[in-house]
């Protein structure tokens, strides 16, 4: 009996600091980043609190780089419903994103008329994948799932509560009927 009791208290003692463990990993959000914006200036996402967001690793010479066009009639559609898309060009997938931040926020105004908020280069995956990436693929950080990132245009879907919801294959439309139900919700 003693004995019985005595292991109990030791099962409740060990799984207290699990289960705050858990809660902590649970309570990360988007909302913890700050990163560079194309231009190289300071982009806080707790400014984004309350609006949903969409993340995608970019491309400019990728077969999916029409998703541009997308992309921005999506933002235009729901930007005043809270809602905001937030583009990080990557050059992880066959070298589909080789220029610099200079070149490729021209390339993406002049041939996609692109004004969604758009970050500076970096890697979505590897040794150097950005901290907000290691947070949308590890479940351990964003408490939700683990995915990997397989190509350019792949979206992750935030809620307004700063956590993540979906993960949307790469070849799939911004405007697919599952996005846009989302973003109806």
């Amino acid at each position: 009996m003693k004995y019985s009791i005595f292991m109990g208290s030791l099962l409740m003692l060990f799984s207290i600091p699990l289960m705050a463990q858990n809660n902590t990993t649970m309570a990360q959000t988007i909302f913890q980043f700050k990163v560079d914006d194309i231009s190289g200036q300071p982009f806080d996402f707790s400014s984004l609190k309350g609006k949903k967001i969409m993340v995608v690793n970019t491309a400019s010479k990728c077969g999916l780089t029409p998703q541009y066009q997308d992309l921005q009639a999506l933002y235009e559609k729901y930007q005043e419903k809270d809602f905001v898309i937030v583009g990080f060009p990557a050059n992880n997938f066959l070298r589909q994103e080789p220029g610099t931040d200079e070149e490729i926020a021209a390339f993406c105004k002049a041939n996609y008329g692109v004004t969604f908020p758009m970050m500076s280069k970096i890697s979505v995956k590897g040794k150097d994948m950005h901290p907000i990436y290691q947070f949308l693929t590890s479940e351990i950080e964003n408490g939700v799932m683990d995915s990997k990132v397989t190509w350019n245009f792949q979206k992750y879907l935030i809620g307004k509560d700063g956590r993540l919801e979906k993960v949307i294959a790469p070849r799939t439309q911004p405007d697919d009927p599952e996005v846009i139900a989302w973003l109806n919700e």
